[in-house]
């Protein structure tokens, strides 16, 4: 039986982390564009999924409670995402609770960092961005450093400062993939690899990593993405198949105007995938 064609975003942001929209605000947008399916899925929170909840029922939208979780895998920074969670799950909600924790000092350290190359101020500005005292992140020293004049916009603030070997950036360990993917499952949830043309993994070791991955019982991988290429939604759609992943489709949307590709806009997934979403409706 064909699937129906629905109008499908399983990754966005709200400002409960480093959006710039509430959540009902996102689920309104994303109603102006005609999404039929929206999940929220916010990094290491999940207290925004009560309000996207209630806001897509009143607009008529299918509402997917999601998380976004940061892990460290083999020194890299890996990003996992739940769907379909239990946001109250406590094992959840402590795991993430405990993936937050060292986030104000870890940027506390950026701005220091920030005023040993002559840019004052940092941590005070990009706190200025932050909705969430407990999810300051890099988006929200980028959006300081856009809106003080030292960058014209987010990429060129991540490519100058806030990327690895650059003056802003300071590693964190995040949790585990074990640990993520743990609690995701635990929490009811499907678990899925956000993004992953933005890994900088050799052939030999994202192999290792989705083989892991899916040992530990990983079973979706994001295949159209805010991030990818046309060329890479043919690639992921190849590896989703020959590892056997459900695929996701997200815009990993954050604010108007500065996400590349606005919530609910995403073209369909390759052919011969099998959506997340196959047998949901």
């Amino acid at each position: 039986m064909a699937l129906p064609m629905l109008n499908v975003d399983l990754h966005s942001h709200s400002d409960v982390s480093d959006g710039t929209l509430s959540p009902a605000a996102l689920l309104a947008r994303a109603k102006d564009n005609a999404a039929d399916v929206i999940a929220l899925t916010d990094h290491d929170e999940v207290q925004g999924n009560a309000e996207a909840r209630i806001a897509a029922e009143a607009l008529g939208i299918k509402f997917v409670p999601g998380v976004e979780i940061s892990t460290t895998w083999a020194g890299s920074t890996v990003h996992i995402v739940g769907l379909h969670i239990d946001e109250s799950n406590s094992d959840l909600v402590k795991g993430l609770a405990s993936t937050r924790s060292g986030r104000v000092e870890r940027a506390k350290e950026m701005g220091r960092r920030f005023a040993a190359v002559g840019i004052p101020h940092a941590f005070e500005g990009a706190m200025k961005f932050v909705s969430n005292p407990f999810l300051v992140s890099r988006k929200h020293f980028a959006r300081f450093l856009v809106a003080d004049g030292y960058c014209k916009d987010i990429r060129e603030a991540f490519r100058r400062y806030l990327v690895e070997g650059k003056p802003g950036y300071m590693p964190h360990h995040w949790a585990s993939l074990e640990d993520a993917v743990s609690w995701i499952r635990g929490a009811g949830g499907i678990v899925g690899i956000a993004h992953p043309g933005r890994y900088r993994f050799s052939d030999l070791v994202f192999g290792a990593f989705l083989q892991e991955f899916k040992y530990l019982g990983g079973t979706m991988i994001e295949v159209v993405t805010g991030s990818h290429s046309p060329d890479q939604y043919l690639k992921f759609a190849k590896i989703a198949m020959e590892y056997g992943f459900l695929a996701s489709s997200g815009s990993d949307f954050h604010a108007p105007g500065e996400s590349r590709v606005d919530i609910g806009t995403l073209p369909p997934l390759p052919k011969g995938v099998t959506p997340v979403w196959a047998d949901w409706y």
